[in-house]
């Protein structure tokens, strides 16, 4: 039976934003609607000149027999230091100091609509890089990763501090905590990475980067290749990281426990991130 375009659009639209990075035929949708190829295109018209007016992403056109469409999720600049400032605007409550000086992330982190923007924040930044796998280590960067991993749509992996025997045979490493300087122990499965695989590393906050370090470690183990290096947040830190190049989407400038006072500002998430200039004539598209 024919649909109508207006609802041929939404159902469209819909099928897109729900399966990012997928390559779907053009025959799908025209069989599914029953309409012919010509009105199929019209319709990604529309919809690809809507995404780029509202900064929503790139509908990439793949010509040829094997070809169609795919949507991949990118963000504006104007959005993304929105969505820091209130990020760190939130962070810098004092209520959220706890004893020791740590800063208190869970509510934020568990919030639905923080996590999906804090996924398509750092997916956007590996729009037109390869990435195989997001990793992670359990357990509070666990929500992260999987939201990552949603708008690359790759799988996620989570590296444990203790072994589970759910898992199987693991590697393991041994890592310095960078601020504690004490020896540390990670495992992750053996079926989880292949050789070769461009890994993402994404984890919840950083402070001396013992485990960010831990986990490059373990990427090298299983002769895979690191594709990168995010987190949400980051403190000051007076020492040396030496980890790899990284991008924060928070910096916790100032902690002052004694009058209970924290300073949030943005990362170094704009001096890392090439964005993606969208216009509805020109839209980054593959004819």
């Amino acid at each position: 039976m024919k649909v109508r375009r207006s609802n041929r659009v939404i159902d469209m639209t819909r099928y897109l934003l729900e399966r990012p990075h997928t390559l779907v035929p053009l025959t799908f949708f025209s069989e599914k609607f029953s309409s012919a190829k010509s009105s199929i295109s019209e319709d990604l018209t529309i919809i690809r000149n809507t995404f780029a007016r509202q900064g929503t992403g790139i509908l990439e056109t793949v010509p040829g027999a094997a070809g169609g469409v795919r949507y991949i999720p990118t963000v504006t600049e104007d959005d993304a230091k929105s969505v820091l400032n209130e990020m760190s605007q939130r962070i810098s409550e004092s209520d959220r100091l706890l004893p020791g000086g740590y800063v208190y992330l869970s509510d934020l982190l568990g919030e639905p609509n923080v996590l999906r923007q804090v996924g398509k924040l750092i997916a956007a930044q590996y729009a037109k890089k390869p990435v195989d796998v997001v990793m992670t280590i359990a357990t509070k960067g666990i929500p992260i990763a999987q939201s990552v991993a949603y708008y690359l749509n790759k799988p996620f992996v989570i590296v444990r501090r203790d072994s589970k025997i759910t898992e199987g045979s693991t590697v393991s490493v041994n890592y310095v905590s960078g601020s504690s300087n004490r020896i540390e122990k990670m495992e992750l499965s053996k079926r989880t990475l292949k050789p070769g695989a461009q890994v993402l590393v994404v984890d919840d906050f950083m402070k001396g980067g013992g485990t960010i370090n831990g986990m490059v470690s373990m990427v090298k183990e299983f002769d895979a290749d690191l594709a990168g290096i995010a987190v949400f947040g980051e403190s000051n830190f007076e020492g040396s990281r030496n980890i790899p190049e990284y991008t924060s989407l928070i910096q916790v400038e100032n902690v002052d426990t004694e009058n209970k006072h924290i300073h949030a500002i943005p990362g170094n998430y704009f001096a890392q991130t090439k964005f993606i200039a969208l216009t509805p004539n020109q839209s980054g598209v593959q004819e």
